[in-house]
């Protein structure tokens, strides 16, 4: 199950998460997003439990996407203990996804 962040529930959904988080900074007028969407679904049910996978709309989180610098969408990135620890830039193939956030 995707969990859509906002400022209220970030803290508690991925800063202080016990598992890793796939935090998916977007837009809904970002079409590259829309076409990532699907994937990022995918990979929410493909790793249920091992990974927590959230939703972030910069639009209607700004303080958020500018605190960890989103500059441009869609963003995928892992969160670990509070820290990113890995980031991609673009809508990639759930294979380079996997692999580059090391799922």
């Amino acid at each position: 199950m995707t969990i859509h962040l906002t400022k209220d529930n970030f803290e508690k959904e991925v800063i202080q998460s016990d598992i890793p988080v796939l935090v998916d900074f977007w837009a809904p007028w970002c079409g590259h997003c829309i076409n990532l969407a699907p994937i990022i679904d995918e990979i929410s049910d493909d790793y249920a439990g091992k990974i927590k996978v959230c939703k972030l709309n910069i639009d209607e989180n700004q303080e958020l996407a500018l605190q960890y610098g989103i500059m441009s969408i869609p963003v995928c990135a892992k969160f670990e203990n509070g820290e990113i620890k890995a980031k991609t830039l673009g809508a990639l193939p759930k294979a380079a996804l996997i692999q580059q956030l090391a799922l």
